[in-house]
């Protein structure tokens, strides 16, 4: 069966997430009944990092089979002229039989956008946080992310989480103006972490948890800690990362 690569960008407002969900909307869904209203086959789409309900994705990689092949091109056209305009299809790829985009992904990179100041423009991509922020602090504290760490303290408790361990190789605060940007690169994401590391890394730069004190809530692996998990809306899926020769 041949093996097509896909990129895609959605808006994740509408959505209830990546995943196959009975009766909801989602973008796994959206994608799989577009395929099949274009050639008549049922497929399953596997993709680099599922998100959450509102969250949403840059260049989501995917792969499906499908038993009879396709001409690329024609089939970016077709899907991205049943799909609504919230997700959108950038490119279709014929890649090796083995390639897996889940698996064979080495690294997923995601960006979370905040706002110093109020949006009427932007505002469901961004989230505003009214209180001043000592992002120097805030720098600081993500600093000790880097590496591999257990992140049970910043996830939610899954039963699909066979462990909660994963290896941070770039973390930093970056800040334009009256924005703030946060990018975090991992092998793995553990079901909330990107959001709750956010909340309570907003925290520290409050001056409601001390660096010091950040740093010893990942060590505690304890979910009870004062921080919150951060709005979806800010949230975006940037990119995955493979090695060299995956694609043949």
């Amino acid at each position: 069966m041949p093996n097509y690569k896909l990129i895609t960008e959605y808006d994740g407002s509408k959505f209830w997430g990546w995943q196959v969900q009975p009766n909801l909307r989602t973008v796994q869904g959206e994608l799989e009944k577009a395929f099949f209203l274009f050639s008549k086959e049922k497929i399953r789409i596997v993709c680099a990092g599922r998100t959450d309900r509102g969250v949403h994705a840059l260049a989501q990689v995917a792969n499906f089979k499908c038993v009879r092949p396709i001409d690329p091109v024609i089939a970016k056209r077709a899907l991205n002229g049943i799909t609504r305009n919230d997700v959108l299809v950038h490119d279709v790829q014929q890649v090796p039989d083995g390639f897996n985009a889940r698996f064979d992904a080495v690294a997923r990179q995601y960006i979370y956008k905040l706002s110093l100041r109020p949006r009427a423009i932007g505002r469901q991509y961004t989230y505003y946080c009214k209180f001043p922020l000592d992002v120097e602090a805030m720098q600081q504290a993500s600093k000790c992310l880097l590496g591999e760490h257990s992140f049970e303290a910043f996830s939610r408790k899954s039963a699909d989480e066979k462990h909660y361990l994963s290896h941070v190789e770039f973390v930093e605060w970056r800040q334009d103006g009256d924005r703030l940007v946060f990018r975090i690169r991992a092998n793995r994401f553990v079901y909330g972490m990107v959001r709750m590391l956010v909340g309570s890394l907003v925290q520290v730069g409050r001056g409601v948890i001390p660096v010091v004190q950040f740093a010893e809530i990942l060590a505690s692996k304890s979910r009870d800690q004062p921080g919150f998990k951060a709005p979806a809306h800010g949230l975006f899926f940037e990119k995955a990362i493979y090695p060299k020769d995956v694609f043949g």
